[in-house]
């Protein structure tokens, strides 16, 4: 039970690790004041002297004071709530390289030089027997999968797994893709794509969540092929896509008002949760137990006044571009269809 999230700082040339039991889905709350503020913040929850693995961890940060490098990962609500959460990060964090870690942990341990297999047992990634079926019990796909066909033509469909998951299949997925119908495009934006293209032999993936593993290529069966790794760059398949399938482009400005809603919110009180779970019997008379770090409250961000107000400035600037951005796309729209009209 919980969210658990790790935290790493570097300075000095040494590096701690902190973790929080709660911490996972407020990884980019912590992030968003800037550097100094994070690192207050992951030094005043607990140290640890291990690390979490990739199946634990749901949300980790490792802040690199000597190399001014940021590494994180969290699951976004949305590609919007992702991109959003970038473009604040890209304000708060001046002259920092700002990078997700698709890779989740193996991103932090490689970037310490300690590998990207430190937390993973050796066959931890899980290939799959091909297969594919139109995802028609939901009406929004998690991610897009594209096709060059032999003609040159792409073809593409919209499906409820996740981008890495196609890769897993193998090869094989490519015939059953060719045998499949089409399906309506997304109406909102999907959280990653793979496009496939046979003459080239080269897998292009996307996506705006972790894609652990995706770094040890090639992966079972695609041996002669290589992977063009857009990390969360959704434009290269947005220009293969078929005009009839495009990615929709959501505005950004309800993601960012989200995220300045989300400032100064305090982490929930699990207190009364836990007590309710263990006054509870377990199956057969069993007595449930709590594991201790579960009541180690997590730490937020404490921002200073002068970091506070330098995020809203940053919000306040983001939002007024967003919109201003969406209003100018509806002019314009609004022209051509006028245009249209006239002819």
């Amino acid at each position: 039970m919980g969210a658990r999230a790790q935290y790493v700082v570097v300075e000095g040339g040494a590096w701690q690790r902190y973790y929080s039991h709660w911490a996972a889905n407020r990884v980019v709350d912590d992030l968003l004041p800037g550097p100094a503020a994070a690192t207050r913040c992951f030094r005043a929850n607990r140290e640890i002297d291990e690390w979490l693995d990739d199946v634990w961890c749901e949300g980790a940060a490792l802040v690199d004071h000597d190399h001014r490098i940021l590494l994180w990962f969290a699951f976004a609500g949305s590609w919007a709530d992702h991109m959003a959460a970038r473009a604040v990060l890209a304000r708060t964090w001046p002259g920092w390289d700002v990078r997700f870690a698709h890779d989740g942990m193996g991103d932090l341990t490689h970037h310490l030089g300690l590998g990207r297999d430190l937390t993973r047992s050796p066959g931890w990634f899980e290939t799959f027997e091909p297969s594919w079926f139109a995802d028609t019990d939901s009406t929004e796909p998690c991610s897009v999968v594209s096709l060059r066909l032999p003609d040159g033509r792409v073809r593409a469909w919209g499906s409820g797994r996740e981008p890495v998951e196609h890769v897993a299949d193998g090869p094989g997925l490519i015939d059953l893709l060719v045998a499949s119908p089409t399906t309506p495009p997304p109406t909102e934006m999907p959280y990653g794509g793979a496009h496939f293209d046979p003459q080239t032999r080269t897998v292009s993936l996307w996506a705006v969540q972790t894609v652990a593993g995706i770094h040890n290529w090639p992966l079972s069966g695609w041996e002669d092929w290589a992977l063009d790794f857009r990390g969360d760059d959704h434009t290269q398949q947005a220009g293969l896509l078929p005009t009839d399938f495009s990615f929709p482009q959501p505005p950004l400005a309800a993601a960012l008002t989200r995220l300045g809603e989300g400032l100064g919110s305090l982490p929930p009180d699990n207190g009364p949760l836990l007590a309710r779970a263990t006054a509870v019997s377990g199956p057969e008379g069993t007595t449930p137990v709590i594991n201790p770090a579960a009541l180690i409250p997590h730490e937020p961000a404490d921002p200073t006044p002068a970091e506070l107000a330098a995020l809203r400035t940053a919000l306040d600037a983001l939002v007024a571009e967003a919109e201003a951005e969406a209003e100018a796309e509806a002019e314009a729209e609004a022209e051509a269809e006028a245009e249209a009209e006239g002819n």
